[in-house]
């Protein structure tokens, strides 16, 4: 009861003496059970404060102990990795995260030699796809030899997609300058080359080799317009906007039947299309839109050129309340991991000499960016080659 007693007058003067002892002993622990009770209530309430911020991260937190095994996590981890609490704790560190060996050996530096990682960019697999994380890593107690630590992960996947957007976005700002400035200066020699290459194979009579030189002077002249003309479209794209909408299932229905459907008889390729019932409309002139998916499936079309049961995917889904995809995937061989941050750039293309310009897929990100959409290669497609088309949806008749 931790109380004082009150027993009377008592006239032993060793029993008082003794009783008053009690009641001095009962009032100091009362008062030091009410400061561990008070203790105990302010620690509760900061370990929920604690736990409430560490749950409230934006990133993953992972804390382990000496030997390395994970030993708490937050909701955000076990979203992240996709495996509850329970599967977590108790895990390897570097059994969870599959990392590059230079990532395994940063990562392993870091905890013998105890030092700290800031902001570390890490590639590991997750959910089946190629995933950008930021690491952080900071140690509990840093004097101490033991190990036990907690690493933060951030995914910046969308960061570096953007930043990458923005990067090549500068450097076609640049080629559109430089194709405003030249492109009608070239077309006017090229056209003149053309015409006297004609007049020169005219008068030339019946010799062959003649006919032929005189037909490829024209030809490669008529390739070098054509790249021009392919300048001037993403100089082009850069016009304001317009109120265009467009119902991108019809699209590619129509593209698939008239434009592209004789290729791909001549290069025996299937198309299979996936289309969701109803329309889907987004926001854009089809005009632009049907040179994004021409551009797309004439790539899988020369990628497809060598293999064997080569067929074409195109289909449409919806992305979020706001929001429609366009996909476009082919069985070939894919794109090299090496070059796949070089796709869009300019005038780069892994085509043989002559078989393209490398102004396709950079054309099309410039109209896509001009519209709020994007494009991107999907890195987690191991069949073939992937290109997702993210657009911007118009939701309903009155907001057309």
């Amino acid at each position: 009861m931790l109380s004082p007693v009150d027993v009377g007058r008592i006239r032993d003067p060793y029993l008082r003496e003794l009783i008053a002892d009690y009641n001095s002993m009962m009032t100091s622990l009362r008062r030091v059970f009410s400061t561990v009770e008070e203790c105990q209530n302010r620690f509760l309430n900061e370990r929920n404060r604690i736990n409430a911020v560490l749950q409230s991260l934006p990133g993953a937190l992972l804390s382990v102990d000496d030997n390395l095994y994970i030993n708490a996590v937050n909701s955000q981890a076990e979203t992240m990795f996709g495996d509850s609490e329970e599967e977590l704790v108790g895990r390897s560190l570097f059994d969870l995260l599959t990392l590059t060996e230079s990532d395994r050996n940063l990562l392993r530096d870091a905890f013998l030699y105890k030092r700290h990682i800031t902001n570390q960019e890490i590639n590991i697999p997750l959910k089946g796809e190629k995933r950008y994380l930021s690491l952080n890593l900071s140690f509990i107690t840093q004097a101490d030899p033991d190990m036990g630590a907690v690493i933060t992960l951030q995914d910046i996947s969308d960061y570096k997609r953007l930043q990458e957007n923005v990067y090549n976005q500068e450097k076609l700002v640049a080629m559109g300058e430089m194709a405003a400035g030249v492109a009608h200066e070239l077309n006017t020699p090229l056209g003149s080359i053309v015409g006297y290459a004609q007049l020169l194979r005219d008068a030339m009579g019946e010799n062959r080799k003649a006919h032929e030189w005189t037909r490829i002077i024209c030809d490669e002249a008529r390739r070098c317009s054509r790249i021009i003309d392919d300048l001037l479209h993403y100089a082009r794209s850069r016009d304001e906007c317009t109120n265009d909408v467009c119902e991108i299932n019809d699209l590619v229905r129509n593209v698939s039947e008239t434009f592209v459907s004789c290729r791909m008889k001549r290069y025996n390729i299937d198309v299979n299309l996936e289309l969701p019932e109803g329309e889907i409309w987004v926001e854009g002139g089809c005009g632009q839109l049907e040179i994004v998916l021409v551009n797309l499936m004439l790539n899988s079309i020369q990628a497809l050129a060598s293999e064997d049961n080569a067929a074409i995917n195109v289909r449409t889904e919806l992305s979020g309340d706001d929001r429609a995809r366009l996909i476009v995937e082919d069985t070939g061989p894919g794109i090299p991991e090496d070059v796949r941050s070089r796709i869009f750039d300019p005038f780069f293309t892994t085509k043989d000499v002559g078989s393209g310009s490398g102004l396709g897929l950079a054309i099309c990100q410039a109209m896509l960016n001009r519209r709020g959409a994007s494009v991107w290669y999907d890195a987690g497609y191991t069949d073939g080659a992937r290109f997702v088309v993210e657009l911007p949806r118009v939701l309903n008749e009155a907001d057309r």
